[in-house]
């Protein structure tokens, strides 16, 4: 459990095993506690790195100091301060826009990048469009209401209150800060995409209400070479939702790397 300071932030992580490094970027809904069920499997191969994203969980800085276009460079700086200089990152719904501009920033720091159910940030009227729709659908519902299929409070309920728990834990993330989570400045023109060469996977799942299907595939078509795979019951979450089949989805694109 480290500390490292960052362009106004400082930022909390933790490293687990060794071997080749895969970092997790967690979503808005979450923190480094999302990945408890990921952690575990992949350190017996692997050097896993989560952390909580700035203001999110135990990293801090103010207001005027969040800035989504600064995650990859914080997360640049825990890879710098564990001497780690190439590693696989995968990323959940926001956590998207951390790995998406990580591997366009420096491209020959990430190994091979997983976005799930995200559209990483990419600026896009379509997407602008559904994510404003979202948001207005669901004013007022609870983050565990709307980031996991909607059977999935009855099938496991308590599955569902460690999820929201874990999603409490982001005290300071005030209606302030989701208001910046807006900034369209922090965006990626699309235009940077081309020539994008990162082995990148999307994933999706039927269920997702906040990124379905047919934004997801959107996204695989403006990544070149993107895959495209669908993890059929869950919503939003499928990390957690579905640990089993999201860590052999991730492990199996993984081993495929060079």
């Amino acid at each position: 459990m480290s500390i490292v300071k960052t362009n106004g932030a400082s930022i909390y992580y933790e490293v687990h095993g060794e071997g080749p490094a895969i970092v997790f970027a967690h979503g808005a809904g979450g923190n480094a506690a999302s990945w408890w069920r990921q952690v575990p499997y992949f350190a017996r191969n692997h050097k896993v790195v989560v952390f909580d994203h700035r203001i999110f969980g135990r990293s801090t800085c103010a207001l005027e100091d969040f800035d989504q276009s600064r995650y990859a460079d914080d997360l640049f700086a825990i890879l710098d301060a564990e001497g780690i200089e190439r590693a696989v990152i995968v990323c959940q719904s926001m956590g998207g826009r951390t790995g998406l501009r990580a591997a366009l920033d420096a491209p020959e720091r990430v190994r091979c990048l997983i976005l799930s159910n995200t559209a990483g940030g990419i600026d896009r009227e379509s997407f602008r469009s559904h994510s404003v729709a979202a948001r207005k659908k669901f004013a007022g519902e609870s983050f565990g209401v709307v980031a996991l299929a909607q059977d999935y409070r009855n099938r496991h309920p308590d599955l569902y209150y460690l999820y929201t728990h874990i999603n409490g834990l982001n005290a300071a993330v005030t209606p302030q800060v989701r208001e910046r989570m807006n900034d369209p400045r922090a965006s990626i023109n699309e235009s940077r995409l081309e020539g994008f060469a990162t082995p990148t996977l999307c994933i999706t799942s039927p269920h997702d209400v906040l990124f379905p299907p047919a934004v997801i595939r959107e996204v695989a078509g403006l990544i070149p070479g993107a895959e495209l795979i669908e993890l059929p019951g869950a919503g939003h979450s499928p990390y957690f939702e579905m640990p089993d089949a999201f860590n052999e989805t991730v492990a199996a694109f993984v081993n495929k790397q060079p």
